[in-house]
């Protein structure tokens, strides 16, 4: 093998003369396809042999606490949808194991994912043990903070906040209520992994939005579990749905749930897009609505590859807009504002005070206003299906017809012109998923530059996804039939970094 193996890699490093270019470029030359087969053949091995070294391990077992469940449930202004209650059931049986459960859970904007986070910590906390939960953003941490903590006081739960903006004073008193077991729930940013962060009996950490955390930040946060002679339990949430092609190599390592239902009395959203130079038109219809006692959103989204640079494009779409609409309350929100003045401006926005919430893409996940029925996307050319997807979802959640304008200037690129259609003509999230998928590329879709995932050297898994359901079939006979074998191609593609592949 090891004498092909070199023969392909020379035709590939130095190709003869009468190579056709077109078939290297496009990844189908027989030597590449040799190495393209080991290459997904060994991800699929390292994803089996994570999950038998992860059966292998302790985690606390922890039985269903029916007492604080039902307490939880009789407090809900709303009953779980079947598809929620099956997910809870999958989870519930899993933390039961005395092996760490390692599961992705799946849910579309508006699945309702936070109360199936909550009662997966009740089924711990309930158990005497710890719960971390790690969100993207501060604005994120923040909404997921203010819902669980009102869900959890009348349980007499202790529910506490840590981002990087926490004063010294208070980040001391909340590491030394922490370490000594009096936190149940702690709910952060990436400041959770740092070294200081000490947990007295870590035993079930959840991930939201996982796929923007790095591979390093992740086993940072498992480590604090281990404290405890116990390996954590891993809930990854994400509501961006992820095609088959990637579930069935990425994350093949995780059992899979999937929110597939949205609430009761959610109504479609109406989907337009309008040129740029239709913008008198779409400042009526704000107008029109806000009379109606609506709100809606205005998005900006990324000028340049600056942070910034973004912030400076929301504040002038902010003045522009306050200036057409003179009648009515036009406010800003971006990531560079401080803590307080986000949180302000986002509880005025709820409470109704602020009629326009001019935004960058800060607010794309976990921002929940129902009062909320328009939302207006600014150069929508420039995002990918996902994220617009995904902005879609912060209206929608109310009893009112929704809209989504699509802003967009002339003249459309393809790609951006079939981007456009997509999001006209469906609603499915995973639909979206597979389009984003096959214009956009996976690694890009899962954003690799910081996590590092699906790091092939020279598969693609979109161009590539033929080979993937064969290439299951010989890694589950190979893992089980030649186990030293499949160990020995593992260390010679990945020299021992195995852990830094996926999640």
């Amino acid at each position: 093998m090891c004498l092909v193996l070199l023969d392909q890699n020379k035709l590939l490093h130095r190709p003869p003369k009468e190579t056709s270019l077109n078939r290297l470029n496009e990844g189908q030359h027989p030597a590449q396809q040799r190495l393209i087969v080991e290459e997904l053949l060994v991800h699929r091995l390292v994803m089996i042999k994570r999950r038998d070294d992860y059966a292998e391990q302790s985690a606390l077992g922890c039985p269903y606490p029916h007492d604080i469940v039902t307490q939880f449930f009789a407090g809900l202004p709303f009953t779980l949808t079947k598809a929620q209650r099956r997910v809870v059931q999958e989870i519930r049986d899993d933390l039961q194991q005395p092996y760490p459960m390692m599961r992705l859970l799946q849910g579309d904007v508006g699945s309702g994912k936070t109360v199936i986070a909550a009662i997966s910590a009740l089924s711990v906390i309930g158990n005497n043990a710890q719960v971390a939960l790690m969100a993207p953003t501060e604005l994120l941490a923040e909404q997921h903070y203010r819902v669980v903590k009102q869900w959890f006081e009348p349980l007499q739960i202790h529910v506490s906040l840590l981002t990087g903006r926490l004063s010294k004073r208070r980040r001391d008193v909340l590491l030394s209520e922490l370490a000594d077991g009096q936190i149940d729930l702690l709910v952060g940013t990436h400041a959770l992994f740092q070294e200081d962060v000490c947990f007295k009996r870590l035993a079930l950490m959840m991930i939201d939005e996982q796929h923007r955390f790095g591979v390093h930040q992740r086993l940072a946060l498992k480590a604090k579990g281990m404290v405890s002679g116990y390996v954590p339990h891993q809930l990854m949430m994400t509501a961006t749905p992820i095609p088959r092609t990637l579930a069935m190599s990425v994350y093949a390592d995780l059992d899979c749930s999937v929110i597939d239902e949205l609430p009761a009395g959610r109504k479609p959203i109406i989907t337009l897009a309008l040129d740029n130079h239709k913008r008198d038109a779409v400042i009526e219809r704000i107008v029109n609505l806000c009379d109606q006692g609506q709100q809606v959103y205005w998005v900006c989204p990324l000028i340049e590859e600056s942070e910034l640079l973004q912030c400076e494009a929301a504040e002038k779409s902010a003045q522009q807009l306050a200036q057409q609409l003179p009648l009515l309350t036009v406010s800003l929100l971006h990531g560079k504002m401080k803590s307080k003045d986000k949180e302000n401006t986002m509880r005025l926005f709820k409470d109704g005070l602020i009629h326009v919430l001019v935004a960058t893409t800060v607010i794309e996940v976990g921002v929940d206003v129902p009062n909320a029925s328009l939302m207006v996307i600014e150069n929508a050319e420039r995002l990918g299906l996902s994220q617009l997807h995904q902005l879609r979802g912060r209206v929608g959640r109310g009893s009112v017809s929704s809209y989504c304008i699509l802003l967009y200037q002339s003249p459309l690129g393809a790609i951006a012109r079939e981007r456009i259609r997509v999001m006209r003509d469906t609603q499915d999230g995973f639909a979206i998923a597979e389009k984003d998928l096959e214009l956009r590329g996976s690694g890009e879709l899962l954003g690799t530059r910081q996590t590092g995932e699906t790091n092939f050297r020279l598969a693609n898994l979109v161009r590539d996804r033929y080979w993937l359901s064969e290439v299951q079939k010989i890694a589950d006979k190979l893992w089980e039939n030649h186990p030293e074998i499949a160990r020995q191609m593992i260390a010679r593609w990945l020299g021992g970094k195995e852990d830094l592949i996926g999640v």
